[in-house]
C-alpha cells in the first residue's frame, strides 16, 4: 500500500536492529523502501542491503553536509557506482545553508556534479534544501536549461513559491512526518494543494517521526501514519493516497520496475 521514498536504514537508531525495522515496515503495508546514502563510506553497505532485501532500493550520493570531505566524488564516480542494478537514484545532494557544515561553494560544486550524473544516467536526483531556496532554485533552473533531468525535493519544508518552481521544472515533492506537526501550518497548506501526479511520501528515518510517534526513532513503518494524515488533509482515502504515491514512485524511479540482474 505504501512506499517509503526516503529512509536511512544504515543510520544509528535503525542499523542496530535493521532486520526488525524492515519486518515492521512490511507488516505496516510498506511495499518498498529507498535507502539513501549521504557519504561515500556508506555506499557499499547501502547497496548490500538492497542486494539482500528485494523490497529495498539504494541511492548513491553525497549530502551537502559532507561536501567538504568529498572533493574527489565527481560526476564520473557517481555514474560508475550508479550502474548497479539496485541503485535507482542519485543523491541525496543539494544545499544546506542552515548548518553550513560544508563551504557553500563546495556544496554548489557537488550539487552540480550530482545533477550532471542524473542527467547522463536518467536516474532521479534526490534534492535536500534548507535555508537555501534561492540558490537551489537558481541552480536547478540553470542546469535544467542544459538538458532535462528527473528529480524530487525530499522532505519538503520550503515555501509555496519554491514548490511552484520545482513543479514547473518537472520535479516531484516528497512529504515527510513533519506535515503532522502542529506548527507545520504552511507545509500543510502546500501539501494539500500538490497535484496528485507529483506527490511522494517518506519518513527520512531515523529522523522526524510523525505524530503519534514523536520522541521515538523514526522508521519506515511510520510512513503509514504520514499517509493517513496526508489523506485526511487532501480529502481522499488512505487507499487512494497509497495507490497514487506508489504509482508516482514507480514512474519517477523507473529503474525500480526493471528486472534486477545482480552481478
Amino acid at each position: 500500500m505504501f512506499i517509503d521514498s526516503h529512509c536511512h536504514l544504515n543510520y544509528k537508531g535503525l542499523v542496530e536492529h535493521q532486520a526488525e525495522v524492515i519486518a515492521r515496515a512490511r507488516n505496516a503495508g510498506v511495499d518498498e523502501m529507498l535507502n539513501i546514502s549521504t557519504r561515500e563510506s556508506e555506499w557499499d553497505a547501502v547497496v548490500a542491503i538492497a542486494e539482500r532485501e528485494p523490497d529495498v532500493w539504494a541511492s548513491i550520493g553525497i549530502h551537502p553536509h559532507e561536501a567538504d570531505s568529498h572533493p574527489d566524488v565527481d560526476t564520473a564516480k557517481l555514474i560508475a557506482r550508479s550502474k548497479h542494478p539496485r541503485v535507482i537514484a542519485i543523491g541525496e545532494t543539494g544545499l544546506d545553508y542552515y548548518y553550513d557544515h560544508s563551504d557553500r561553494e563546495q556544496q554548489r560544486l557537488s550539487f552540480r556534479a550530482h545533477i550532471t550524473a542524473s542527467r547522463e544516467t536518467g536516474l532521479p536526483l534526490i534534492v535536500h534544501t534548507r535555508s537555501a531556496e534561492d540558490d537551489t532554485a537558481a541552480i536547478l533552473s540553470e542546469e535544467m536549461a542544459k538538458g532535462f533531468f528527473p528529480g524530487v525535493i525530499h522532505c519538503f519544508t520550503a515555501s509555496d513559491a519554491f514548490a511552484d518552481v520545482a513543479l514547473d521544472l518537472g520535479f516531484y515533492i516528497s512529504i515527510s512526518g513533519i506535515v503532522t506537526f502542529k506548527n507545520a501550518k504552511g507545509l500543510q497548506k502546500t501539501a494539500a494543494r500538490m497535484p496528485d501526479e507529483r506527490l511522494l511520501i517518506e519518513t527520512d528515518s531515523p529522523f522526524l517521526a510523525p505524530i503519534p510517534h514523536r520522541g521515538k526513532p523514526c522508521e519506515p513503518a511510520f510512513v503509514a501514519d504520514t499517509a493517513q494524515y496526508l489523506a485526511t488533509l487532501r480529502g481522499v482515502s488512505i487507499e487512494e493516497l497509497g495507490a497514487v504515491t506508489c504509482e508516482n514512485f514507480r514512474r519517477l524511479f523507473a529503474k525500480s520496475k526493471a528486472p534486477a540482474r545482480l552481478p
